[in-house]
């Protein structure tokens, strides 16, 4: 998925997709796109922050995954507790604090499932480190807004500096919708 302009702030920052819920994110919608693996994020993307551990609906989540013959990792900025804990009933390849928007995780996940950045997405809530992490490799971008959204000044402030993209990611679905 090469794209001519992946420097500009406007690709680094833009999802290609924007979901409800992780749970829209079916397999057969991966599968339509030639995804066989997907990076996600656990904290606002899967879970609020409070939940220790998958419910039923995650698992089942990541079960349809499996069936379709889609691998998952877990690849987090929080601390080895949290993740292993979450990871604890999944037992995917789980990678803690991992620096995102830095890449070196998200490339060691896709060597140990053996994926390309072809055919591997990330899956967060945030544009500005899950987004940039997945489009600083020239990976698919989709994105889910918050579960339960911190209300601190510094993700106050972040979510600010999301919404111009976001506006975009809606401009640019318009237009491909009426064509």
């Amino acid at each position: 998925m090469k794209h001519k302009h992946r420097h500009t702030l406007n690709y680094l920052l833009t999802p290609e997709y924007v979901f409800d819920t992780y749970r829209d994110v079916t397999p057969e919608f991966l599968t339509s796109l030639g995804i066989r693996a997907l990076l996600i994020d656990i904290d606002n993307t899967l879970a609020p922050y409070e939940q220790e551990l998958p419910d039923e609906n995650i698992i089942a989540w990541f079960e349809s995954l499996k069936a379709a013959n889609i691998k998952a990792a877990l690849i987090s900025n929080n601390h080895p507790p949290r993740v292993e804990l979450f990871n604890s009933m999944l037992n995917l390849p789980a990678y803690p604090d991992s620096g995102k928007p830095g890449s070196r995780y998200l490339l060691k996940a896709m060597a140990e499932m053996g994926s390309t950045p072809e055919n591997t997405a990330g899956l967060g809530d945030q544009l500005l480190t899950d987004t940039l992490a997945v489009h600083r490799l020239d990976m698919i971008s989709i994105i889910v807004p918050p579960i339960k959204d911190k209300k601190n000044l510094f993700f106050r402030s972040k979510r600010l500096l999301e919404r111009p993209f976001m506006r975009r990611y809606r401009r640019l679905q318009k237009k491909g919708n009426s064509k």
